[in-house]
C-alpha cells in the first residue's frame, strides 16, 4: 500500500505516541517494521520533506524564500535558541509580518547545521479525551510532580490546569501531598477564575488521579461547596490526565537542567517557566497560539492575522519571482 507524505508524518506521530511498543502499534495499524523505519530514518535526515513519494511532480519555484528572509530566519534562529522550526515559524509570522512554513524554517537550519535530530520517545499520553471540552472552565486538570533540592529533600509541584485552554491557573510548591494543600491550590485557581463572585450554571469539573489527598471526604466537601463535580481517572492509567502529565515533562526538561540548593532557587525557576508557558511558548496542540491567547479568548484573532499575513507574503513572493 502506497502512503502520502503527510499519511506518513501521522504514521510516525502516532508511533511515537503509543503506549504500545513500536511492533504492537505498528501491527495495529497495519503498516511493516522495515516501511516505518525507513520512513523514520528519512524524516530524522530531512524532516516532513524527507517523507516525499519519489514520483512528486516538479518543485514550482514561483514562491521561491528571498535570500534576505534565510538570513533573517538564521539570525532570530541563534537568538531563540529554544525555539523549535513549528515555533520559530509562529514567531516569524506573529511578530515580523510575513509568513514562513515550519518545513522553509527546518530546511533552512538543516543546511546551517542548527537542526539536531529528533529524539525518538514514546508518549504516554492519550490524544484525546473522551468528552473533549469546547471551551474554557469546563474541565479543570490536577496533579502533583516531585523535584528534589539538594540538601533539602523532596519537594511537591500540584498544578492546576485549565483542560481547553492549556492555562496553567494555580500552582504551588509543598512539603507535603496532603488534600490541604489540595484545596489551597484550587482556592487560588477559583480565585484567579472569579467564578465565586458571579452567577454561572455549571461550575468547572476536576479532574485528578486516585492519590489519598484526591479521594479524601475532606476534598469531597470542599468540592461540594464549591459546586464542583469530580472525576477521577481509572486506576493505573494516567494516560487520562494526559495534558497536565505532558505539561509536567515539558516543564521538568527544562527545569531538571539545573540544580537546586534551596526551594527559593526552585520556586524562582518554577515561576518563569509558567509565565513562559503561559505567554510566550506557542502550543501546537491548541493551532500554535499560546495557552493564554486561548484562554482569553485571542486566538481567532491571531489565526485570521495570519492567514492574511500568509496570502500576503505569497503574492509578494510571486512578483519578486516573476522578475
Amino acid at each position: 500500500m502506497s502512503y502520502s507524505q503527510s499519511e506518513k508524518m501521522e504514521i510516525i506521530n502516532l508511533v511515537e505516541k503509543s503506549p504500545l511498543s513500536v511492533r504492537r502499534t505498528l501491527k495495529e495499524l497495519d503498516v511493516s517494521p522495515s516501511s516505518f523505519y525507513t520512513w523514520y530514518h528519512k524524516y530524522l535526515e530531512d524532516g516532513f520533506d524527507g517523507l516525499a513519494n519519489k514520483h512528486k511532480s516538479p518543485k514550482q519555484f514561483w514562491n521561491a524564500i528571498p535570500y534576505w528572509e534565510k538570513k533573517q530566519v538564521i539570525s532570530i534562529a541563534r537568538k531563540y535558541t529554544e525555539m523549535s522550526p513549528r515555533e520559530l515559524a509562529c514567531h516569524i509570522t506573529d511578530k515580523l509580518g510575513y509568513f514562513i512554513s515550519e518545513s522553509s524554517v527546518y530546511r533552512i537550519l538543516k543546511a546551517k547545521n542548527l537542526i539536531s535530530s529528533p529524539v525518538y520517545t514514546l508518549i504516554s499520553a492519550k490524544e484525546r479525551f473522551d468528552n473533549p471540552t469546547t471551551g474554557v472552565l469546563q474541565l479543570l486538570q490536577t496533579d502533583f510532580t516531585y523535584f528534589k533540592v539538594i540538601d533539602w529533600g523532596w519537594y511537591y509541584l500540584l498544578t492546576v490546569l485549565d483542560d481547553f485552554s492549556r492555562y496553567i491557573l494555580a500552582w504551588q510548591l509543598c512539603t507535603t501531598m496532603t488534600t490541604d494543600d489540595v484545596k489551597r491550590v484550587l482556592d487560588m485557581a477559583i480565585k484567579k477564575t472569579g467564578i465565586a463572585k458571579v452567577l454561572v450554571y455549571h461550575r468547572p469539573r476536576l479532574l485528578s488521579d486516585n492519590g489519598p489527598c484526591f479521594i479524601s471526604s475532606s476534598l469531597r466537601m470542599y468540592l461540594k461547596e464549591n459546586k464542583m463535580d469530580h472525576t477521577r481517572c481509572r486506576p493505573y492509567h494516567p494516560q487520562t490526565q494526559g495534558k497536565i502529565e505532558r505539561y509536567h515533562r515539558s516543564m521538568k526538561n527544562t527545569i531538571l537542567l539545573d540544580n537546586y540548593y534551596t526551594p527559593e532557587q526552585l520556586i524562582e525557576q518554577i515561576s518563569h517557566w509558567v509565565e513562559y508557558y503561559n505567554n510566550q511558548r506557542y502550543h501546537e496542540a491548541i493551532d500554535n497560539v499560546t495557552p493564554a491567547d486561548k484562554y482569553f479568548g485571542r486566538d481567532k484573532k491571531i489565526l485570521y492575522l495570519r492567514e492574511i499575513t500568509k496570502k500576503r507574503t505569497l503574492q509578494l513572493r510571486r512578483e519578486i519571482n516573476k522578475a
